[in-house]
């Protein structure tokens, strides 16, 4: 399925182009007030050249503004226009999916469509989407995850994992409100796996961006099976002790491109993952050509940015830049172990910040957790050509642990141009190196003896271009329907 989505918080109004549409709405509704709206277009125009450098400024005329987006829809409808009610207590859910069915009416041959979301508290379960569609929330706009289970649909397990993560079963996808789940899910009490915020499945050309994310049940943006895929300027907040609130975690996805985020987590920021077990081994899709850049990252219990522990697909050609890591458990974690097969190779990470870290680095070859009793003892995960460069760190209580696995060492690893300052409680024992291989060049404190050192080496980082990175957004206009 081609999804071509996007998730929008509402942009900033708006200039020419939208004033002359609403001055064509009103002519089309009665030539007699033609002189009244050409006044208000031009106190509009006048307003927005005294405003329009502010940030936050909302002179507007109702019913238009303008976003950024990969496509731009030529057929548009607002949740009210199907019963919404956004009180905070009436269910949405028949209102959504009424609305999506709806529109998925006007797919690639008929433009596409947009769905605005108003202003208000919009309680709602899950709901699906569709092809070719947009759907925008308005900067205060709030979409409130249903107290009523009911509501949320019970999914099939993903093909890749053979169960879900807490249960056998999966709920659908809905926003917010995760402090039931958590207790249940602390207590044993979950029937179903948790739902997350927004999950994409088989589909390309997916833009989610401008959004906040607060207390996800579970993960909060999980694209699968998935390619073409740009995630922006989302805002993702959990409590820290808050269980498997992962921010992004691409799955088995190709050409994806993660930017400008802010997250706060109870588990990793960006969790890159390809499947479980035996079960990601048969499905064999792995995630690659991963651009992940200008991140900050709260995660005390967890990683900014973790390759695993569900990677039997395989991950590869995984790019990341310009992250800043702030009391975070690890910078970035690789997490495999027997029975994972799979592999992890071609990893490229540089300009990297971290402030107060247990762990600067940390690969883990011992992650034993497994979907049932079936995996293969002899599935051996292939770990290689790992490159961390151009990184400095404070406050840290131990450099590195690199774990390999007996018999079947991480190889290829390479560390350059690296400080790391120790906290004032660091353990004695800076490096922990056990079953790796590879070299380092200009890193303090010294590294352990399997990191040759190879004075005036830079590690790699690719120079060219992935596909995603090369995608451009165009600038489009939202004008309500007057019917």
């Amino acid at each position: 399925m081609v999804l071509d989505v996007v998730f929008h918080e509402f942009n900033k109004f708006s200039n020419m182009t939208c004033a002359l549409m609403v001055l064509e709405t009103f002519f089309l509704m009665n030539l007699q007030v033609m002189k009244v709206v050409l006044v208000l277009v031009l106190a509009f125009l006048s307003a927005k050249n005294v405003n329009g450098r502010r940030r936050h400024h909302h002179n507007n005329i109702k019913g238009c503004f303008e976003y950024s987006a990969i496509s731009c829809r030529a057929h548009t409808a607002s949740l009210t226009d199907f019963g919404g009610v956004g009180d905070g207590t009436t269910s949405n859910t028949k209102a959504f999916q009424t609305a999506i069915d709806h529109l998925s009416q006007y797919g690639s041959s008929g433009g596409g469509s947009l769905l605005y979301v108003p202003p208000g508290k919009w309680l709602t379960g899950s709901f699906n989407l569709t092809s070719h569609f947009t759907l925008f929330l308005h900067q205060d706009a709030v979409l409130l995850a249903t107290q009523d289970e009911n509501e949320w649909a019970v999914i099939d397990p993903l093909p890749s994992y053979g169960r879900g993560r807490d249960a056998d079963g999966n709920n659908g996808t809905i926003n917010g409100q995760g402090g039931v789940w958590w207790d249940k899910f602390h207590k044993g009490e979950l029937t179903y796996t948790r739902p997350y915020l927004i999950e994409i499945m088989y589909s390309t050309n997916i833009q989610i961006s401008n959004l906040t994310l607060i207390d996800s049940p579970s993960w909060n943006v999980h694209p699968i099976y998935s390619s073409n895929i740009i995630i922006q300027g989302i805002t993702i907040l959990a409590p820290v002790r808050s269980p498997n609130t992962d921010g992004i975690n691409p799955d088995s996805c190709t050409n994806t491109r993660i930017e400008d985020c802010y997250i706060v987590s109870g588990d990793d920021c960006v969790a890159v993952k390809s499947g479980w077990d035996e079960y990601g081994i048969a499905y064999g899709m792995p995630t690659k050509q991963l651009v992940i850049r200008r991140l900050t990252c709260i995660s005390p219990t967890s990683a900014v940015i973790a390759l695993g522990s569900e990677m039997s697909g395989g991950i590869q050609d995984v790019r990341a830049e310009d992250i800043l890591a702030i009391n975070s458990e690890s910078g970035v974690r690789i997490k495999t172990g027997i029975g994972r097969g799979g592999y992890v190779k071609d990893i490229y990470v540089k300009g990297f910040t971290m402030k107060t870290m247990k762990w600067a680095f940390w690969m883990t070859g011992n992650y034993g957790s497994h979907p049932d009793d079936k995996w293969d003892p002899n599935a051996i995960p292939i770990i290689q050509n790992i490159n961390y460069r151009d990184m400095v760190a404070e406050n840290v209580t131990m450099a590195a642990r690199l774990e390999g696995i007996s018999g079947d060492p991480f190889t290829g690893i390479c560390i350059s141009n690296v400080t790391i300052e120790m906290s004032k409680f660091a353990k004695k024992l800076s490096w922990n190196c056990t079953d790796i291989e590879g070299i380092s060049s200009d890193v303090t404190p010294q590294p352990c003896d399997a990191l040759a050192v190879q004075g005036g080496k830079t590690c790699d980082f690719p120079e060219e271009n992935l596909p995603i990175e090369d995608v451009k957004v165009q600038l489009c206009s939202y004008r309500a329907n007057y019917m």
